[in-house]
């Protein structure tokens, strides 16, 4: 679909209001050019020797009073609706877009960089915005003030106005070049924009890592190279408004000078009063300010146009999770979860990363899943609440086709404790309260209690009101675990997918939080991704993957008899002493 066409259906429900605005503009600009006519008529009374009309001369002077009070009116109409429809229009874009990229696949947002989809929600719909707020309105008052000038200056004098239309070509084809330049260069901008935004978002949400490593500099110089990229782009836009005004105002001045002579030598002959002359200037001085004002709202919407081709970029990506139109609501479950021959690739062009996958989880089992780095135990748990589809097989849970149910259905009855914790900026009550947002003060409490959150909670001065900050940054690593468990037991959840969720934290924090998990994973199917393999020697079933295949499953003590893979990887985290 075409750029414009599709921009301009976000107009659709704002037709009223943006037909009063446009009247509006259209009295505003009507108003402009009665102006240089009443003007024409004033002088016209003064240099008239014959005529000494004071009645005429009153209601010339009452015509301007009238006329501007009236031009007040229907500019601040103008303003006010054209201005509420582009904030509206902008508005929606802008939800459409946060929207559309919630419910975009875990897949997409993995291979994405945050940044870059920040710089689009922020930068990239703040141009959009100025292009509406500022250029539309020109784009259409600008040319009916071009248009209603050429015509009265046509009324005035034809042959004077004929010759001033040999110039309009010339500014048009200039308007034209600058214009396709400015919209490539536009798109650079944006695109650096977006590199800036990256590197910014991932150097402060990194900033441990960085001073860890004595990267302070390292970061400067990486975010200066941006900035200069930027600087380059934007010196270039510069250059070249700097360059399309001067030349669209030398083409307009070298035909002014010429309309001047001309006319003066119309005044001499006594084709042309002094009124009409002076008229006729004030209306070509009025067209000049429209095409110097339409050259830069066109550079405006050239640059809004690179900014809504990376919005729509993202708008037309249909990687999502699909949920099926007959799908139904998946009943309270008991837990019973089987992998029927599951196999998965991200990519068709990729390798399998989880290869024939038959699994069988009873209602309150616990299950570990154990391999070294890319073995597939994450991909196979992110199929459970269907981040990702499989490839091939399927997975049921009391036996319905997970594809077959509706995913809030789902997903409602499955709680993920991450081995990073997400916290939201808020309050801690509202982080616990995040997986069930009508919970009760007393519900929030009790899960804290039993995720051994309320102790520490308890001693900061506002409580469970208190502000954890952007991503929980002012709590220790154990107190964030706590409230994703405490935030797991509010949801409470028939399913549990435990990822990692003890290996960052330290001896005393691991000891509260298994205390935690402890207490949520009752009766209740749980899901354990486990690096230190002490922590999962209690599972009901020990699952141990590699290269995306299960090679073998057990209890612990039953592995540990074959003196297979698991084996090795038991005997040597014991020999270094639990190891990772």
């Amino acid at each position: 679909m075409n750029l414009y066409r599709r921009f301009f259906r976000y107009f659709e429900s704002l037709k009223l209001k943006l037909f009063l605005g446009m009247l509006c503009l259209v009295l505003v600009s009507v108003a402009n050019l009665i102006i240089p006519k009443l003007l024409e008529n004033f002088i016209d009374l003064l240099t008239n020797s014959n005529v000494r009309d004071l009645n005429s001369l009153n209601l010339v002077v009452i015509g301007f009073l009238v006329l501007y009070f009236f031009k007040g009116i229907f500019h601040y109409g103008q303003v006010y609706l054209l201005a509420y429809v582009g904030q509206r229009v902008v508005l929606k874009l802008r939800m459409e877009l946060y929207k559309h990229l919630q419910y975009l696949s875990l897949a997409f947002h993995q291979k994405m960089r945050v940044g870059e989809l920040i710089s689009r929600v922020t930068n990239d719909i703040q141009v959009v915005e100025n292009s509406v707020t500022l250029a539309l309105p020109g784009l259409i008052g600008q040319p009916i003030i071009v248009i209603g000038a050429v015509i009265m200056a046509f009324v005035i004098h034809w042959k004077l106005a004929a010759f001033t239309m040999t110039i309009i070509p010339f500014i048009a084809i200039a308007i034209s070049k600058f214009g396709a330049k400015m919209r490539k260069t536009s798109g650079k901008i944006q695109s650096h924009m977006s590199d800036i935004t990256t590197i910014v978002q991932e150097n402060f949400s990194s900033i441990r890592i960085v001073k860890a490593f004595s990267r302070e500099e390292d970061e400067i110089e990486r975010f200066n190279d941006a900035l200069c990229k930027n600087f380059s782009a934007g010196m270039k836009a510069v250059q070249i408004m700097a360059t399309m005004t001067p030349v669209i105002e030398l083409i307009s001045a070298v035909g002014i000078v010429t309309i001047f002579w001309y006319g003066s030598r119309e005044v001499i002959r006594g084709n042309l009063t002094t009124g009409q002359l002076v008229g006729f200037m004030t209306y070509m001085a009025i067209l000049v300010t429209p095409l110097k004002l339409i050259s830069r709202d066109l550079s405006l919407v050239h640059r809004a146009l690179g900014a809504l081709e990376r919005i729509f970029e993202i708008l037309d990506v249909k990687e999502f999770i699909r949920e099926k139109e007959n799908a139904v609501e998946l009943p309270p479950i008991k837990g019973y979860v089987k992998f029927h021959h599951v196999s998965l690739r991200y990519q068709a062009e990729e390798e399998e990363v989880l290869k024939d996958i038959c699994l069988e989880v009873k209602p309150g089992q616990v299950v570990a899943f154990v391999g070294e780095s890319g073995a597939g135990k994450t991909s196979l748990v992110n199929l459970i609440p269907r981040f990702y589809d499989p490839t091939s097989g399927k997975i049921t849970i009391d036996g319905y086709d997970i594809r077959d149910v509706t995913i809030d259905s789902l997903r409602q009855q499955i709680a993920i404790v991450p081995q990073e914790t997400i916290l939201f900026k808020g309050t801690i009550a509202y982080n616990i309260a995040y997986g069930k947002p009508d919970a009760s003060m007393e519900e929030i409490v009790m899960a804290a209690k039993r995720a051994n959150a309320h102790d520490f909670i308890t001693k900061f001065s506002k409580g469970y009101e208190t502000m954890v900050g952007e991503r929980g940054q002012s709590l220790s690593g154990g107190q964030r675990q706590r409230i994703a468990i405490a935030r797991a037991i509010l949801a409470d959840p028939r399913i549990l997918i435990l990822d990692e969720a003890t290996s960052a934290l330290d001896t005393a924090s691991e000891l509260l939080v298994q205390e935690a998990l402890q207490e949520v994973m009752a009766n209740r199917t749980t899901f354990v991704i486990a690096h230190r393999l002490s922590t999962i020697v209690n599972a009901d079933l020990i699952v141990v993957l590699d290269k995306g295949r299960i090679v073998e499953m057990g209890t612990h003590k039953e592995l540990l008899e074959k003196k297979g893979y698991y084996y090795r990887l038991y005997k040597a985290q014991q020999k270094n002493k639990g190891g990772i």
